[in-house]
């Protein structure tokens, strides 16, 4: 079964999204989602991420928290720094070294580091040493540095070891 459907959620997805795109229950319009549904997981299956088991969902539900909370913070601080004079902006560029490797670990470090209002995820190193980090006020770089690591990327070991 694996063979012909390597990712069966996917490809019931993918009827359906047809199926809805269509706006038609025709024949027809079963047959070519069908097609759709095996061939495109089929031809996408080596770009699939490794698959990893959550063993730590406690630990996942508490950075969601902290995500959580640190977005609406942000938000706050960005829109004070924004409405405040602009000599008050220290822009940089930060590397906040990676003890993370893991590469669902890594690539979840720089989403949540993105959706963070006033930082963004700029580069990866290659061999996952470093994150390339963009603050948009980031005064003291040591304790932007600390803060990612003890908020986000000490729990993402937790999880994903």
């Amino acid at each position: 079964m694996r063979r012909i459907l390597p990712r069966p959620w996917l490809s019931a997805v993918l009827l359906a999204l047809w199926l809805l795109l269509a706006v038609s229950l025709a024949p027809g319009q079963w047959l070519l989602g069908a097609v759709f549904a095996v061939a495109i997981p089929l031809a996408t299956r080596s770009l699939a991420p490794e698959p990893f088991r959550l063993d730590r969902p406690l630990s996942a539900l508490r950075l969601a928290m902290v995500v959580l909370w640190d977005i609406v913070v942000s938000n706050v601080e960005v829109a004070v720094r924004i409405l405040g004079p602009e000599s008050a902006i220290h822009p940089r560029f930060v590397r906040v070294p990676l003890a993370i490797r893991s590469p669902a670990g890594v690539a979840a470090l720089a989403g949540i580091v993105t959706m963070t209002p006033g930082t963004v995820s700029a580069d990866i190193a290659a061999d996952r040493s470093w994150l390339l980090v963009h603050a948009f006020d980031a005064p003291d770089e040591a304790a932007l540095v600390a803060r990612i690591k003890a908020r986000y990327e000490a729990p993402l070991l937790e999880i994903f070891r």
